[in-house]
């Protein structure tokens, strides 16, 4: 038996948490293989492809093969219409790095605004909305280039 629309879609937000946190940023890129992207730049909105080159080319990665970070992702507001197959979900990310040169610290906080749809049965990503920062921190050892 399948599993309710609601736990489907905290699963998907949690297994990307797992998925950028252990390094695997192709597998996490696949998660959004039908979804639109909205990062705020001139390249918005990204595709799959669009998103695994932009983490690769901003994302430290460590010896380890992580980016020593931990994503956590709560308070998911999840609101679906299972006629139409589409549901909606906001929630909050808090991001903790450690590293050799950095004690264990959130490193920023924001909003996920995400959309999904059904298709046989299963619920995928169909937009997420990358731009909701709210509160940053010590970027220098997670990424490359800086952000607003």
């Amino acid at each position: 038996m399948a599993q309710p629309a609601h736990v489907q879609i905290c699963n998907l937000l949690y297994r990307y948490a797992e998925l950028i946190d252990s390094g695997q940023l192709a597998a996490a890129a696949e998660l959004y293989r039908h979804a639109r992207i909205h990062t705020g730049s001139e390249q918005s909105p990204l595709n799959a492809d669009g998103l695994l080159q932009t983490w690769q080319s901003m994302l430290k990665l460590y010896p380890c093969g992580t980016p020593r970070t931990r994503h956590m992702i709560t308070n998911p507001l999840v609101e679906v219409d299972e006629v139409a197959g589409r549901a909606s979900c906001r929630s909050y990310y808090t991001v903790f790095q450690a590293t050799d040169d950095l004690p264990l610290q959130p490193i920023i906080t924001g909003r996920y605004h995400d959309e999904f749809e059904c298709v046989e049965g299963e619920w995928r990503f169909s937009f997420r909305d990358y731009t909701l920062v709210d509160h940053i921190g010590n970027l220098r050892h997670h990424l490359t280039t800086s952000i607003h």
